[in-house]
């Protein structure tokens, strides 16, 4: 069994070599000066870390540098380590720990959004709690189909109904039956895609206004999948979500499958919400806890 800094080491080879061996070239030049700080924010930017981000990383940097004195290309990789870990640092409101937890997973479709529940469920269930899954994502037949494999292969419950059922009423039969059997966590999938954005952001309002009528502040969580492998177009659809629901934590899919993992960063500065989870490979237990320390440590290994 790889271990958690293992694991990112592994999931963050491509990102690794596109971000931090593009920074050690530029900085093994030891004088942080006008030239530098431009070859960075090209390496910045191709490993998308997005424009604003990059100015805010260089801007500090180059405050830093000259506080701190800082002479050798060791010195200015260190000040960078520390920046990266504290824009990935954000802080998170308490998560209330009622039971039934209720969690809601939102993004569009493609984000690996119904496999990450699956993984979740994975997750929870190996730390011992009683996991449901309600399939609320009634638009697309296929999607019901694969979350109730995904119950099935890691031994949880699911609530599903006919496709085209009215999604609000899956997420409540699925908390009437939480209460029921005493569930600890519910995880609600939703439909990722309808036909339009209106449209997509109202029924995802109206099963949250649902849950919040049977189990008040309901849902504990709202977690969005993004594809780390859509860079800024998967920021600029978080943006979106954002905006129609309260969004309080981040899980990025297929962060192994682009060099271009600086989106991380983008994200968490942008939205100024929590990346929880990352996404490092295919198999089930490759979604794993976020941790900002050990991401930026494994990147810089």
């Amino acid at each position: 069994m790889l271990g958690v800094l293992s694991k990112f080491q592994k999931g963050l080879e491509k990102t690794r070599s596109n971000l931090v061996g593009g920074i050690q070239k530029v900085v093994s030049r030891g004088k942080l000066d006008e030239e530098m700080l431009d070859d960075l924010e090209e390496t910045l930017l191709l490993s998308d870390v997005g424009f604003e981000t990059t100015e805010k990383i260089l801007e500090q940097l180059a405050e830093q540098s000259r506080k701190k004195n800082a002479a050798t290309a060791q010195d200015i990789i260190n000040l960078l380590r520390e920046q990266l870990v504290q824009i990935l640092t954000v802080n998170r409101s308490d998560i209330n720990t009622q039971k039934p937890h209720i969690i809601s997973v939102i993004g569009v479709n493609g984000t690996g959004k119904t496999t990450s529940i699956g993984k979740l469920a994975h997750l929870y269930l190996k730390d011992g709690q009683k996991v449901l899954l309600a399939a609320a994502d009634t638009f697309r037949a296929a999607a019901s189909e694969q979350l109730a494999i995904w119950a099935e292969r890691v031994g949880a419950d699911c609530i599903h109904r006919e496709p085209g059922s009215d999604p609000a009423s899956v997420a409540f039969d699925a908390i009437r039956s939480a209460k029921s059997k005493n569930k600890d966590i519910v995880l609600i999938d939703t439909a990722g895609r309808l036909h339009t954005k209106s449209n997509l952001m109202q029924e995802l309002s109206k099963i949250h206004r649902v849950i919040d009528k049977e189990i008040p502040g309901a849902p504990h969580q709202v977690l969005l999948v993004v594809d780390a492998t859509t860079g800024q177009n998967g920021l600029a659809q978080a943006k979106e979500f954002a905006k129609a629901v309260n969004v309080t934590g981040i899980i990025l899919t297929k962060l192994d499958g682009t060099a271009k993992g600086g989106i991380v960063f983008s994200i968490a500065k942008q939205l100024d919400v929590p990346v929880q989870y990352v996404g490092l490979g295919e198999k089930i237990d490759d979604l794993q806890p976020f941790d900002a320390q050990q991401f930026v440590e494994a990147l810089f290994k």
